[in-house]
C-alpha cells in the first residue's frame, strides 16, 4: 500500500528518465529533411517534441508541403525508426544521474512507476534494453507507448493508458513528469493532482511555466521529495 499521497508516477522517457543526447530529434530532423529535400526549421520540429513520432512526421511533411499521405508517412516513420535503434545501438541512453535512486525510493513507498513515451514499442524496449530495465522489475511497473492509443501528447491518453496498466483509478493520485510543453499539456489534460516539469531537456523554466504545472524540478531525481 501506497504511503504517498502519490499513488502513480507516470514519466516521459527521453530527455526526462533517460539521457539519449537529443539523439531523437536529430535522427528525426535528419531522416524528414532527407525525405523533403529540404532542412526543417528548428522552430518547427520544436513544436511536436514530446508527440508520437509518428504523428510529428505526418506534421512535418504537411508543414513541408511534402507528400503526408498514410503510405508516405509509413515509410518515412519507418526509415526514422531503423535509423534510431541504429543510432541508441552505437550510443546507447543512460538514466540521468540521481534517476534510478528516485525510481527505488518512490516504489519503496509503494508509488507504482510507469513510463509512458512517443516512442513506438520497437524504439522504447530497444531503449529498455539497452538501460538493462524490465517492465515489472525493480524500476518500472508499465511501460505506455504512442502506438497504443489513439492520439499522443498533448492528449491525455498516455497517462490513461499509465492509470489502466498499473490499476490506479483517481488522477488527483497521479504524477505526471516530463521536460517538454506536450508533457505537461497531457497531464494537465488527464486532470492528474501533480504536472511537474523537469530541466532535463531542451527547454527552460520559461517555456515550461507557460503551461499549467504544479511544480518545475531540475530532474527527477528530486520527485521523492514531492511525492
Amino acid at each position: 500500500m501506497s504511503t504517498s499521497s502519490v499513488e502513480l508516477a507516470a514519466l516521459d522517457m527521453a530527455g526526462t528518465t533517460v539521457d539519449e543526447a537529443g539523439l531523437v530529434y536529430g535522427v528525426l530532423d535528419e531522416t524528414v529533411a532527407a525525405a523533403v529535400g529540404a532542412s526543417v526549421p528548428p522552430e518547427l520540429l520544436s513544436q511536436w517534441k514530446g508527440t508520437s513520432k509518428r504523428e510529428a512526421i505526418a506534421g512535418l511533411l504537411a508543414a513541408l508541403e511534402s507528400d503526408a499521405s498514410e503510405p508516405a508517412v509509413d515509410k518515412v516513420f519507418a526509415e526514422f525508426t531503423d535509423r534510431l535503434i541504429g543510432a541508441y545501438g552505437d550510443d546507447p541512453p543512460a538514466p540521468f544521474p540521481g534517476v534510478v535512486d528516485a525510481l527505488v525510493e518512490m516504489r519503496e513507498r509503494g508509488v507504482r512507476v510507469a513510463l509512458q513515451t512517443g516512442y513506438s514499442a520497437p524504439i522504447a524496449h530497444s531503449i529498455l534494453a539497452g538501460l538493462g530495465w524490465q517492465v515489472g522489475g525493480d524500476l518500472v511497473d508499465a511501460l505506455v507507448t504512442s502506438d497504443l492509443v489513439p492520439a499522443s501528447r498533448p492528449a491525455p491518453y498516455l497517462v490513461f493508458r499509465a492509470m489502466e496498466a498499473t490499476g490506479v483509478t483517481s488522477t488527483r493520485r497521479v504524477l505526471v513528469a516530463g521536460d517538454t510543453p506536450n508533457d505537461l499539456a497531457a497531464g494537465a489534460n488527464a486532470g492528474a493532482g501533480y504536472v511537474v516539469g523537469v530541466l532535463t531537456g531542451s527547454f527552460d523554466t520559461v517555456a515550461l511555466g507557460r503551461e499549467r504545472h504544479t511544480h518545475l524540478l531540475p530532474s527527477v531525481a528530486q520527485l521523492p521529495e514531492i511525492v
